[in-house]
């Protein structure tokens, strides 16, 4: 409600942001310290751990991390030899990026420990209750999309 006391409190996307930073810190508090990997680095991984090869331009979609997040995150992998790059024959500007031996192994390794975090946390749920969750954010995710593309069928 527009006149409440507590408006950011009651204004749901600062909560999910501010839930999603505490989630993704706790798990991230997992891998990071052992694996001297930043959340961004661990969500390039995790997506290609899980689809393989990709565009930069399909993490940056995948992840809605900005381009140049994106593009730290996968230098930065690259140079410690977690990522490797291959043309791509559909678009010779843009390169597909997967995850080397290496990287595999350290997804792998990184995996399970972060399913475990996911499950310590979401304990306090009941499946119905998880997968409702997941409903309802994919839900707000496909309306967010929704009215992005609206947004700029209007502008352009």
């Amino acid at each position: 409600m527009p006149g409440s006391k507590n408006r950011l409190a009651d204004f749901l996307p600062y909560r999910m942001a501010v839930t999603s930073i505490a989630v993704s810190g706790h798990i991230a508090g997992e891998y990071g310290d052992r694996f001297g990997l930043k959340v961004p680095e661990w969500r390039i991984m995790a997506i290609l751990g899980d689809a393989g090869a990709q565009t930069q331009r399909d993490l940056v979609r995948a992840t809605l991390m900005d381009k140049v997040a994106v593009n730290r995150a996968c230098k930065a992998l690259d140079d410690r030899g977690f990522l490797r790059r291959s043309p791509n024959a559909a678009d010779g500007r843009s390169h597909h990026l997967e995850l080397t031996g290496e990287g595999r192994a350290l997804y792998e390794q990184i995996w399970p420990q972060a399913y475990a975090a996911y499950e310590r946390i979401f304990a306090v749920l009941t499946p119905r209750e998880i997968e409702h969750l997941r409903e309802l954010l994919d839900k707000l995710l496909q309306s967010a999309r929704r009215v992005d593309a609206e947004a700029v069928a209007r502008a352009g």
